[in-house]
């Protein structure tokens, strides 16, 4: 019994996501290999041949694997798959883009988002926005697995010595084609990976009121910015700021959630936070159930007080 993680890269470094991914597979029991697929990623082998636990780094390198398009992507897993017990990948928009699609070319199901593993058969995973945990186990031969990132420690970058394995491309499916890309280019952390965040909510009432309360508060403390989807749907912020069910799932040292009420897909994407601290006006937000501290008051009166108070 063994398992395999589709590491997520850029070709230079490997996405954080993939360290958290690396330790549930551990736990799934036998040896861990990680396949780096991607286009002139020499260094990303290298740089996971020294991670901790890994067995072996399986380098498949092509032209059409650089820019992680899902269907040469699925076409290489598929092609090692039968030599594995357990296939893996991060619950991110990568991992939810191709791991379908290995599972249906496999007829075994997938199973989704898992958030704990009871053995090498049984998981368990949210369901109703979080509101419910299942416990599932599968009886097929081949675990396709995505995993919920946020509830797995990141395994040690230092101390492997896993061997660089170089295999030869299969054909691609070349059914889809890469455009092009467009990134927010940021200084401030990854909001899926920040150790703090600050999120706004409705509340805020406008953009304006998010520039002005919530952004000096993030500077202070060297924060990722949030929002919930409210504050997204009233175009406060980017859809890339949504933290929630239909967004980011984040789990960071501190989350302040300021303005926000609490919505159920809200919940399922922060309730895993070490600490939350909540500031709405409205004493029955349902905010304050998950919350470590909650503070009723006056966002606009209570978030700059806040912000002055910190050194």
């Amino acid at each position: 019994m063994s398992a395999l993680v589709i590491a997520e890269h850029n070709n230079l470094f490997l996405n954080a996501a993939t360290l958290h991914t690396i330790t549930a597979a551990a736990q799934c029991g036998g040896d861990v290999d990680l396949l780096i697929a991607g286009n002139a990623a020499d260094a990303v082998a290298t740089e996971a041949s020294k991670i901790v636990g890994v067995h072996k780094v399986i380098h498949i390198d092509a032209s059409d694997l650089g820019d992680q398009l899902a269907e040469p992507l699925a076409a290489q897993i598929l092609a090692i798959a039968n030599q594995y017990s357990h296939i893996l990948a991060p619950a991110t928009a990568s991992g939810k883009n191709v791991m379908p699609r290995v599972a249906a070319k496999l007829d075994v199901a997938q199973i989704s988002d898992i958030t704990k593993i009871v053995s090498s058969d049984t998981f368990e995973r949210p369901i109703y926005a979080g509101n419910a945990i299942a416990t599932v186990q599968s009886i097929d031969p081949i675990k396709v697995i995505t995993v919920r990132t946020t509830s797995f420690d990141p395994v040690r970058v230092s101390g492997g010595s896993a061997e660089i394995t170089k295999l030869a491309p299969v054909s691609s499916p070349g059914k889809s084609d890469f455009i092009s890309r467009d990134l927010n280019q940021s200084e401030r952390p990854e909001l899926a990976g920040a150790k703090i965040i600050v999120s706004g909510g409705r509340g805020l009432g406008s953009g304006e009121a998010y520039q002005e309360l919530v952004l000096p508060l993030a500077d202070k403390l060297g924060a990722a910015l949030g929002a919930s989807r409210a504050a997204v749907d009233a175009g406060y912020v980017p859809n890339d700021y949504q933290v929630g069910q239909t967004g980011k799932i984040v789990a960071p040292d501190l989350y302040i959630a300021i303005g926000i009420s609490g919505a159920i897909q809200h919940l399922a994407g922060m309730k895993g936070s070490k600490v939350i601290v909540a500031i709405n006006k409205d004493p029955d937000a349902p905010i304050f159930s998950v919350a470590d501290y909650g503070l009723v008051a006056d966002l606009f009166t209570a978030v700059p007080e806040l912000t002055k108070a910190i050194t």
